[in-house]
């Protein structure tokens, strides 16, 4: 088998900072894992909390820390730092080769969806942003790696997008459209949630938002590590 992983963002629009940072690093003990965080509302500010979250975990899950654990420290951070006034999500999904399991750590209400062939199944237990408190304790789940097993997490920008104009996003309903009539690529999904979610927003999202898909698919190809990144720039 082997793991695909494919992220899509864009900025709200007029803002030229994302609030949202996303990082990918390799697990000290075999694996990978995706951090996600989301700042508080949206520009350098909440820029500056999303990355003080992610470079907290990516630091942490480096020296082997749990995903939990690094979750718990990372918002313990976030609330001394700022006196519980500014909150952040924050998602983690790992890899572990040591269990040949993909932990799914979320301090988040946005659900995530995960699906096995055409079987979709959303994660939406109730989990709160990390920073309000000193007692904030991540939901996680963990799930046995398996190819055709797919994990979909978003920031809240993608839900939010069309309510503006009437017409919110159903994550799941475009998912299962997705996934019923083909077998996407881990890109080809998070660039579709995007569109759809830019052209209920009338092409002007008004928030940051960022698309993870995660794929376990049956193994292709040599034993080279890839990774492929596209940063647009407007020089000027």
């Amino acid at each position: 088998m082997e793991v695909q992983i494919a992220v899509a963002k864009v900025n709200k629009y007029a803002v030229s900072e994302s609030g949202d940072t996303l990082e990918v690093i390799e697990r000290p003990n075999g694996g990978l894992s995706v951090v996600l965080a989301d700042g508080q509302t949206s520009g350098q500010g909440a820029k500056a909390v999303s990355m003080l979250v992610v470079r907290k975990v990516i630091g942490l899950l480096a020296e082997g820390v749990r995903d939990g654990a690094a979750a718990r420290a990372a918002s313990d951070l976030l609330y001394t730092e700022k006196k519980g006034k500014v909150i952040s999500t924050l998602n983690i999904v790992s890899v572990d080769l040591q269990t040949n399991t993909v932990v799914i750590t979320r301090n988040n209400p946005v659900p995530m969806f995960i699906s096995r062939g055409e079987q979709i199944d959303c994660l939406d237990s109730e989990s709160e942003p990390i920073g309000v408190s000193l007692s904030v304790r991540p939901v996680i789940s963990e799930i046995h790696v398996e190819a055709g097993l797919s994990i979909v997490l978003f920031t809240d920008g993608l839900t939010h997008a069309g309510e503006r104009r009437g017409q919110p996003m159903d994550v799941c309903t475009s998912l299962k459209a997705m996934l019923e009539d083909q077998d996407p690529s881990p890109s080809g999904i998070a660039d579709a949630l995007l569109g759809e979610a830019v052209h209920l927003a009338g092409g002007r999202p008004a928030d940051d938002i960022s698309v993870v898909v995660l794929k376990v698919l049956k193994r292709r190809g040599d034993d080279v590590r890839r990774m492929t990144v596209r940063l647009p720039i407007n020089v000027g």
